[in-house]
């Protein structure tokens, strides 16, 4: 009887993609999804470590493993991602009935570590410091058939003072054109009609091979392949965002017309504390650049709200550049400590109910701000990827504009299913998603 198995994925895209890879990896091996922890002979906890919640979250769940490990003592139990990388030992040191934890660099080590664990009858720690295999080049179980995360580059050059992710992903590692074409390629010979490009910072993809950054190469040689319909990209930085990629996004019938963009603040002070190697003013350019070179952009970006020494004045400057840009949605978030950052160790920490107030102001700007922008779309006809049937509502569709913006749709006789492509009349709006009707 074949083995099963259970991921619980934390974190990014880039984790969703690692998980995907693990799956594919125990599926070669004979073992078969799990409806359930609980029910699973191998339970995968792949963790994210950006903010202070994430420990919390891993060893709550690793505290409920251990009394469903005691009614089953055959099951294997496993951490990697992120988080492992940053705590590794200390990983079995809390939560000794731990099997394995292993780094974001070693995932293809899964199924031979999974057997050292089980022979040894002792935990298993390993980490690469180097990657020795790109994740892409292993086998995958996508979560969609339409859709596929295709990671085009691992690891960060950048120095944040409050990310954590270059310590626990290493430094900036490019995987070759041909190699992302003959994937996208594969993966468009399966049924995949859109990709999402993963990296730390695409804008800088192919420097470490090519010597220059090559990612709107990448971009326009994508438009190429027949049978791919829509590529998105994420997440770029603004300080290697330049006019190339943006005239490659307006010139690729592919290339979807969004670009995310992380500003984080919309204080310069507060910019260069965080070591962002870009201005307040230099980073409205892009947008302006970006806008002017794409018709009918959709733009988004990820937000710091509390930052160590942040004042009323500079969290004034985020509130008026969110004003001015209009964003579409942004990720906004409070600033969480991390051990091994610059900025975890500043005694300037802002107070956390001031941190809440001045989130809870934010939200309600860009909440004011996505409702108009949606509310500009209706009367509109707009192409629209159906995704499947709506998880909350039976009798209507879920579906995706290029511009990234979610549209439900009536579908009361199924006739819209998942990968088909339709046109939608938008009739009504919402701070986060679109209504709309079909018109062919």
């Amino acid at each position: 009887m074949s083995k099963s198995y259970w991921i619980r994925t934390f974190g990014c895209q880039m984790n969703e993609h690692d998980s995907e890879r693990m799956a594919g990896l125990l599926e070669v091996q004979g073992y078969r999804p799990a409806p359930s922890a609980e029910q699973a002979d191998v339970v995968i906890f792949n963790t994210c470590a950006i903010r202070e919640n994430a420990d919390n979250r891993l060893y709550g769940n690793l505290g409920t493993m251990k009394r469903i490990k005691q009614e089953r003592p055959g099951m294997q139990v496993v951490v990697g991602g992120c988080l492992a990388e940053k705590d590794r030992d200390l990983v079995v040191q809390k939560a000794p009935w731990v099997d394995v934890v292993f780094g974001t660099r070693n995932i293809e080590a899964l199924p031979g570590l999974l057997g050292a664990a089980e022979r040894q009858g002792i935990p298993v720690v390993e980490f690469s410091e180097a990657l020795q295999v790109f994740p892409s080049a292993l086998p995958s179980r996508r979560g969609s058939k339409i859709h596929a995360w295709v990671a085009i580059q691992y690891g960060c050059n950048n120095s944040c003072t409050f990310c954590i992710v270059p310590s626990v992903r290493g430094v900036e590692a490019s995987r070759r054109i041909g190699d992302v074409l003959g994937e996208v390629k594969d993966l468009v010979s399966d049924g995949v009609v859109e990709v999402s490009l993963l990296g730390q910072n695409v804008n800088s993809y192919g420097r470490d091979v090519y010597g220059t950054p090559r990612f709107a190469d990448l971009l326009l040689a994508l438009d190429g392949i027949p049978g791919l319909s829509r590529v998105r990209f994420t997440s770029p930085h603004p300080k290697d965002f330049r006019e190339p990629v943006a005239r490659a996004m307006a010139e690729s019938s592919v290339v979807c017309e969004h670009l995310h963009l992380p500003v984080q603040s919309g204080s310069t002070r507060l910019l260069k504390e965080m070591k962002r190697s870009y201005s307040r003013e230099r980073y409205l350019e892009k947008i302006w650049m970006a806008r002017r070179l794409v018709p009918g952009l959709a733009i988004t970006t990820d937000i710091i709200v509390g930052f160590p020494g942040e004042t009323e004045e500079d969290f004034a400057d985020t509130l008026s550049l969110v004003e001015e840009v209009g964003y579409d949605a942004a990720y906004t978030f409070q600033y969480s400590p991390r051990p091994g950052t610059v900025a975890g160790v500043r005694t300037d920490q802002v107070p956390k109910p001031v941190v809440q107030e001045r989130f809870d102001r934010l939200l309600a700007a860009q909440e004011r701000i996505s409702l108009q922008r949606n509310q500009d779309q209706v009367g509109g006809e707009l192409e629209v990827l159906v995704e499947g049937p709506s998880r909350k509502e039976p009798g209507r569709a879920t579906t995706r504009t290029r511009t990234n913006k979610l549209v439900h749709v009536p579908n009361p006789c199924d006739a819209l299913r998942e990968g088909m492509f339709a046109r939608v009349r938008i009739t009504a709006a919402a701070p986060h998603h679109l209504e709309g009707e079909l018109v062919g």
